[in-house]
């Protein structure tokens, strides 16, 4: 079945020499990548020191963003297809700071999958409402829209392949988050919404991870539920003792 992703989002933080730091503490006390995929997903800055820190070891690599060209003159943007050159596994997109801070929209994203995609870098394709949508209960409605959006020309292979993560924007970094049941039944919604698109086998494969303060306290509840495969952690990847109690959750 599906192997659960545990995937820290540094975000603007750790430099190299910081990356090193942590990458040392935790090499050697990761899963099994059979068991439970680690994966850090660090500031571009960053990608070079952790690939060579990480090289031997289980932790995989990944992308904070990228852009859907892979060359040209498009000033300070990431290349996908340097990523792949790089040996980067991973690349999120769509994350709700991306939207919000730099007026990403749902055409952005789905060319950034598209793009990865044909480098073979593996696509986090991140989701969810606001507060105010969670409020009038229209959560569904907006996140159902949002995954049709990113999917959009995508294969079934490419999506049986790719990670979904939803992520309440309530609860990214305010310390809030959704209970395991609203979590559960949001991805599913997200599930249910790929078998609609595609077909039985795409849904039963894809990752559905859940962000927004997961954290070592709330992560073994959260990973009991049937459709979710993985965690999208912020705050709380930037430590290894606390890292290593997410990725190491099933002990």
């Amino acid at each position: 079945m599906r192997t659960p992703i545990i995937a820290g989002n540094w975000k603007l933080n750790m430099n190299p020499d910081q990356t090193k730091e942590f990458v040392a503490a935790v090499k050697n006390k990761l899963p099994n990548q059979n068991t439970v995929e680690a994966l850090i997903c660090a500031p571009a800055v960053d990608l070079d020191a952790l690939k060579k820190a990480a090289a031997g070891s289980n932790l995989l690599v990944g992308a904070e963003n990228a852009y859907f060209e892979d060359e040209g003159a498009f000033t300070g943007e990431t290349s996908p297809k340097v990523l792949k050159e790089m040996g980067i596994d991973y690349c999120i997109i769509g994350h709700s700071e991306r939207r919000e801070y730099f007026h990403e929209t749902d055409e952005d994203i789905n060319k950034k999958a598209q793009a990865l995609f044909a480098n073979g870098v593996t696509p986090i394709i991140c989701c969810g409402e606001s507060l105010e949508t969670r409020e009038a209960d229209q959560q569904a409605e907006w996140v159902i829209q949002q995954i049709k959006a990113a999917l959009a020309g995508l294969t079934n292979d490419q999506v049986a392949k790719a990670v979904i993560a939803y992520e309440p924007i309530w609860a990214i970094g305010t310390g809030k988050t959704a209970s395991s049941d609203q979590a559960q039944e949001m991805c599913k919604t997200i599930r249910d919404t790929v078998r609609d698109l595609y077909n039985d086998e795409t849904a039963d494969n894809v990752r559905i991870q859940y962000g927004g303060s997961v954290n070592p306290g709330n992560v073994k509840e959260l990973m009991a539920k049937p459709d979710i495969d993985g965690g999208l952690v912020g705050g709380a990847s930037l430590k290894p003792d606390s890292y290593l109690a997410l990725v190491n959750y099933q002990d």
